[in-house]
C-alpha cells in the first residue's frame, strides 16, 4: 500500500468520524428541541394550574360578593320597610 492509499484511508476514517459526529449533533439538537418543548409544557401546566387556582378564588370572591349583596339588600329593605 502506497502513501497515497494510506492518506485516502485515513481521510475516509476522518470522514466517517465527521459523519458520526454530525449525526450525533443532529440527534442532540432534536433532543434539545424536545427538552425545550417539555420545558414549555411544564410552564404551560404551571400556568394552567395557576388559572384553575385563580378561577377557584374568583368563585369564592363571587360567592362572597353575592352574600354581601344579599346583606345590603336586607339592610336596605329593613330601613325602607319601617318607613312604609
Amino acid at each position: 500500500m502506497n502513501h497515497f492509499e494510506e492518506l485516502v484511508g485515513e481521510q475516509l476514517k476522518t470522514m466517517d468520524k465527521l459523519l458520526f459526529i454530525q449525526s450525533e449533533i443532529e440527534r442532540c439538537q432534536q433532543l434539545e428541541v424536545e427538552l425545550q418543548s417539555l420545558q414549555k409544557q411544564t410552564e404551560l401546566v404551571s400556568i394552567q394550574e395557576e388559572i384553575v387556582q385563580m378561577k377557584m378564588e374568583l368563585q369564592k370572591i363571587h360567592r362572597m360578593f353575592e352574600k354581601q349583596t344579599e346583606e345590603v339588600v336586607k339592610s336596605y329593605q329593613s330601613k325602607v320597610q319601617p318607613i312604609a
